[in-house]
């Protein structure tokens, strides 16, 4: 889907500038929407990802960090946490997408947007956490989308 796509661009993109200044998610998003324009529903969805993400970062960084083996996170570049953040929010928050797709995108953003061994990079550390996420919850029921079930 073109605007889940462009969405996550945007998202990215904010996501990034988070790292660098000390602004609530609402402003950072109407600069950033001040400068740009999309389709409302690219603006909704990269408006979830942004403040989702953003406001579970602790959580997200501790799965990172669980399975980046050999890179802690303050050696990864900021580019490359965004784009990790943002799609492990969507593994554990997001059960309209499946985790692929999560992986499919962060893959394609890191190669447009990271450095030349992003994407792969990218998807080792997406793969190993979504296979410690199934592990963890492999007694739980199991939504159709494939993710464990809400407690």
């Amino acid at each position: 889907m073109q605007g889940r796509r462009k969405a996550r661009e945007v998202a990215l993109q904010v996501l990034y500038s988070l790292n660098f200044v000390d602004l609530d998610v609402d402003k950072a998003l109407e600069l950033f929407w001040g400068n740009f324009v999309a389709p409302k529903t690219a603006k909704e969805f990269a408006a979830t990802l942004v403040s989702g993400t953003w406001g579970h970062r602790e959580e997200l960084d501790g799965l990172i960090a669980g399975c980046s083996d050999n890179w802690s996170l303050g050696r990864m570049s900021k580019v490359d946490i965004s784009i990790l953040r943002m799609a492990v929010f969507e593994f554990l928050y997001c059960d309209d997408i499946p985790p692929k797709v999560s992986i499919n995108e962060a893959v394609d953003l890191g190669k447009t947007f990271g450095s030349e061994n992003s994407g792969s990079f990218i998807n080792g550390i997406l793969d190993a956490i979504h296979l410690k996420i199934n592990k963890s919850h492999a007694d739980q029921p199991v939504h159709a989308a494939g993710r464990p079930a809400k407690a």
